[in-house]
């Protein structure tokens, strides 16, 4: 029971470090995701796990795979969501990224 209970709060701190990370109140990322208040409440406090069917309601909402959430892996589906908020820019924008991401590489992998 120890072990569920530690990865629905690894899940629930996920989905909170998220939507403060895109400055979404839990009302706001329910009504995105057409749930609760308390709902989300609860999935942050990892007191209830999701039906995959809300548990992709989450996702969708915080920009994100399912995958992530799970388990914190990044995977393809990540990448393309990143992807194609690149294609929101301009080109001078996406090297301005690109030189931010060069720097991160730099100072996390030294």
């Amino acid at each position: 029971m120890l072990d569920l209970e530690l990865y629905l709060d690894e899940v629930g701190k996920r989905i909170m470090e998220r939507r403060k990370k895109l400055g979404l109140t839990q009302e706001a990322l329910a009504e995105m995701s057409d749930l609760t208040t308390q709902f989300v409440s609860y999935a942050e406090s990892g007191k209830r796990g999701m039906r995959p069917e809300n548990l992709m309601k989450i996702a969708a909402a915080l920009g994100v795979s399912t995958d992530y959430i799970l388990t914190g892996d990044i995977i393809d589906k990540d990448k393309l969501l990143l992807s194609e908020k690149l294609d929101k820019l301009t080109p001078e924008e996406v090297r301005l990224v690109e030189g931010i991401i060069d720097e991160c590489i730099l100072l996390y992998h030294r």
